[in-house]
């Protein structure tokens, strides 16, 4: 992965995410592979948005600006909100968070109303905002679906319809954010972190954030959202953004849904010299959010040949989902957890791998049945898919007790897939990693020539 990484955040035009009928073209595929390159690198990436769209999220800020700065310096209690106590389908107007030194305005379509009866007018072209963003969320998610090799648009059940039906409200939300306003009073003080060049930094205490959106897309009026990359490291990914561009990471929702392929951002905001600014930082964040009637699973990853783990075996409903807390140190350090690995530029194809750690010294050595299915499952990603993708076949295993009687047969379900792909006789049709060690040998034998059971485990137990 450090040999074919990007050295910066990628940067991708919408216009070359949008889908079309047929064939992929190479601009689709070149930048659908920049992005989930940089979605595994720095869980963030940069969207280019055309001229016209640019300008409608800049009007956007500053119609937040001098929404926030008319506003009075101190919230009423009905208006302040933490993340524990606001119910995350239902926010809508203004709310108030002391605790991370921010205010924000919701508009949610079926319930945010239009055209407000109060003396207070909200931020101006919202609906604008929130169809561009919306529509730009959505292309950006079924070009991580094509990188997964998942069928189109494979998490419709899960989003809002478009457009909404009478009387329903919007799962997604569009928030107008300020951070740091210095007439805000109520908010906490702020501490400083120094960092490794020895310039000090200034962040809001409990800043650092997990969103539980899918998708979020975010454009800021000044720098200083930072986001933690796979090495740990704290990047600061708004540094450099043109007026076209707004800056996009996945969310907890999009984590459990690809049963951790796709690893969430951690986030926190540099607030630095905001204290001299009298605006603070202002920002819109649409946030791509599952219905709280559904729940999400990882049946789509399944069906394409992804090995699931057992924590994201069962469905879990998105409502349970989103009120459930989520320890940020579980998730970010799991040694287990999968992610994208990207082919070199002369390769020209685009094919889901994971990528496997390299073996350290100093580490304990795995059990053997273990390295056996993390071969397994190599092979099944670098030999068997591909063979299936030439032929325009779609992977679809039995289950193993299924697949015992459908092995001696000629005309069980997946006979003539097992017959296309080559498939090693007497092995059932299961996910490699469900296989028992004997018949993973036979497996590895038939698709890695010259693979021999020494090659990576030690006579493997039934």
């Amino acid at each position: 992965m450090a040999g074919n990484g990007l050295p910066s955040l990628g940067r991708v035009k919408l216009a070359d995410l949008v889908p079309s009928e047929g064939l992929p073209t190479d601009s689709y595929k070149i930048s659908v592979s920049t992005l989930s390159q940089s979605l595994a690198q720095y869980s963030a990436a940069v969207i280019q948005f055309s001229t016209s769209d640019g300008a409608l999220l800049r009007s956007g800020l500053d119609s937040a600006r001098l929404y926030f700065h008319q506003r009075a310096s101190y919230p009423g209690s009905d208006m302040i909100h933490t993340n524990e106590t606001r119910e995350w389908c239902k926010t809508s107007g203004y709310y108030a968070d002391p605790q991370l030194w921010q205010e924000s305005y919701d508009y949610r379509p079926g319930l945010t109303p239009i055209d407000p009866n109060t003396m207070e007018l909200p931020p101006a072209g919202l609906p604008d905002a929130f169809s561009l963003l919306g529509k730009a969320a959505r292309d950006i998610l079924d070009a991580i679906s094509f990188y997964l090799n998942l069928r189109s648009s494979p998490f419709s059940e899960i989003l809002d319809n478009v457009p909404l039906r009478s009387r329903e409200i919007s799962s997604s939300v569009l928030s107008v954010c300020c951070h740091a306003r210095p007439s805000f009073q109520g908010a906490q003080h702020p501490s400083l972190i120094n960092q490794d060049d020895g310039q000090s930094v200034m962040f809001s205490d409990n800043d650092q954030q997990i969103e539980k959106s899918l998708i979020t897309l975010m454009k800021s009026d000044k720098v200083g959202l930072h986001v933690r990359d796979f090495q740990g490291r704290w990047v600061l990914v708004d540094g450099d953004l043109g007026p076209q561009e707004a800056v996009v990471f996945p969310g907890l929702a999009l984590y459990q849904a690809t049963a951790g392929y796709v690893n969430p951002a951690l986030l926190k905001t540099d607030i630095t010299n905001m204290q001299a600014n009298m605006y603070g930082r202002c920002s819109l964040a649409f946030k791509l959010m599952p219905k709280s009637m559904t729940s999400l699973s990882c049946s789509e990853m399944r069906a394409a040949g992804h090995g699931v783990e057992a924590q994201f075996q069962l469905p879990v409903p998105v409502d349970d989902f989103m009120q459930r807390s989520h320890p940020t140190d579980q998730l970010l350090n799991r040694h287990s957890l999968q992610s994208f690995n990207f082919p070199t530029a002369q390769d020209g194809s685009v094919k889901p791998l994971m990528r496997r750690k390299k073996n350290s010294s100093k580490c304990k050595p795995l059990p053997p049945s273990k390295r056996l299915r993390l071969e397994a499952q190599r092979v099944l990603k670098e030999r068997v898919q591909d063979i299936a993708d030439k032929r325009g076949i779609k992977l679809r295993f039995c289950t193993l007790k299924d697949c015992e009687t459908h092995v001696h047969s000629l005309d069980s379900p997946c006979a003539n897939i097992r017959m296309e792909i080559g498939w090693p006789p007497g092995v059932p049709f299961v996910h490699p990693h469900d296989l028992p060690n004997k018949a993973k040998v036979e497996f590895l034998k038939a698709y890695e020539p010259g693979w021999t059971a020494t090659n990576d485990t030690e006579n493997p137990s039934p």
